[in-house]
């Protein structure tokens, strides 16, 4: 079964050739993009849309979410807006609600915020563990997440549960929880930050899951600066997310890891992605991520929404993108490329077509996946030109239309 999605008014790819493209129309064909190019040379398909002078870009791609989770945290945000500063602790609160909630409750509540995800163009997104923080409980949020998610990352090491001794529960992090939640995760986290993970700590964790076989993620150089980013370039981190407070040092050490990596092919030594979360950011009133002196350095960029119920309840990546161009300074193009493209570089899903059955996301080429975000605006800029509107029309996802 094949559809013709024509009459659109600006089809942004972000692919390689970071094309914009005019009057033009896409073919899905299954779950696939078979065609792409002008609508007057568009071929013959078993349906048509006409998606009316519409933009069209890459659906969303979230590569930084905490979705599993039950409770609120409402006073906690009140107080950080009467003055009180962000700390860690906060995340306590979180889980003993998500201990307390049935495996029912849990799924029911992740996948109501992946329908509300959807609903506003985001197409593929990565959730993590982390409010668990026992074995029992960071397994039944793998296994959960494993159901929601594209991709999940074990985050065991998000706090250390009150009355335990940091370096035991570390050992347990690193051994008897990772071998539990191994068989539903593909990615493994570390919040290395002062009240959470020393820099030592997270390097033990890293290590062991690197050893699992599991890619590696940091949270790091959010409160402060320190040796987030520096242990995630030292150990080939595929992102380090946050990155609120950066030396010269760190942008140097961040940009060094592209140095071997072509962007115009999307080929050679790939580095570690800077992911940027502003609405966590707002919301914890920390200094906004520097994200137009990384891109200037040469670090590839993704945004991600970071949402959960602590310091960004919002999956809303349209919000995100607007906030990176009103006051992160990217273009319109820049900040789309970084909540699509940049997302998947940072799960490794920016490459991957026919040949291989590995569909690449995030960019809009034949042979991706179909995963395409119609505005209801004749060009991209309107997501910055009108913040906060309903933007989305319509939503491909794999090839079916999810709304």
């Amino acid at each position: 079964m094949s559809t013709l999605i024509t009459n659109i008014a600006e089809l942004m790819t972000q692919d390689l050739e970071h094309r914009v493209l005019k009057d033009a129309a896409v073919v899905v064909e299954g779950e696939r993009i078979s065609w792409i190019g002008a609508a007057a040379d568009a071929p013959a398909a078993d349906d048509a849309v006409d998606v009316g002078g519409r933009a069209v870009l890459p659906g969303w791609v979230d590569s930084h979410t905490h979705l599993l989770f039950a409770g609120d945290r409402t006073a906690e945000f009140e107080a950080r807006m009467a003055g009180e500063s962000y700390a860690a602790g906060g995340i306590a609160v979180t889980m003993n609600a998500t201990r307390a909630t049935s495996d029912f409750d849990l799924t029911r509540l992740a996948l109501g915020r992946v329908d509300e995800a959807v609903s506003q163009g985001t197409t593929y997104l990565e959730t993590k563990t982390g409010y668990g923080l026992d074995v029992e409980h960071e397994t039944r949020s793998a296994r959960i997440a494993s159901t929601v998610a594209d991709q999940v990352t074990y985050l065991g090491a998000h706090l250390v549960p009150a009355g335990q001794d940091p370096e035991e529960y570390t050992s347990l992090v690193c051994g008897p929880m990772l071998d539990a939640v191994r068989p539903f995760v593909q990615w493994a986290d570390v919040f290395c930050e002062e009240g959470a993970f020393t820099a030592e700590q997270s390097r033990r964790v890293l290590l062991a899951c690197r050893d699992a076989g599991l890619g590696l993620r940091v949270h790091g150089n959010q409160l402060g600066e320190g040796p987030g980013v520096q242990l995630a370039v030292e150990l080939g981190a595929a992102s380090v997310d946050h990155v609120n407070y950066l030396a010269t040092g760190d942008v140097d050490a961040l940009a060094g890891t592209w140095t071997g990596w072509d962007a115009g092919t999307g080929s050679g030594s790939r580095g570690t992605v800077a992911t940027c979360l502003p609405a966590c950011d707002l919301s914890t009133r920390q200094p906004l991520a520097p994200a137009r002196a990384l891109l200037d350095a040469g670090v590839q960029m993704a945004l991600a929404s970071n949402c959960n119920p602590g310091t960004s309840y919002t999956s809303s990546m349209a919000f995100c993108v607007a906030t990176a161009v009103l006051q992160m300074r990217l273009s319109v193009h820049e900040a789309v490329r970084a909540a699509t493209y940049g997302g998947a570089l940072a799960l490794h899903k920016d490459t991957g077509n026919d040949a291989d059955g590995e569909r690449a996301v995030g960019s809009i080429a034949v042979g991706h996946r179909a995963d395409l975000h119609v505005l209801n605006a004749p060009s991209a800029t309107h997501l910055a030109y009108r913040p906060g509107m309903p933007l989305t029309y319509a939503v491909w996802r794999a090839g079916k239309q999810a709304r």
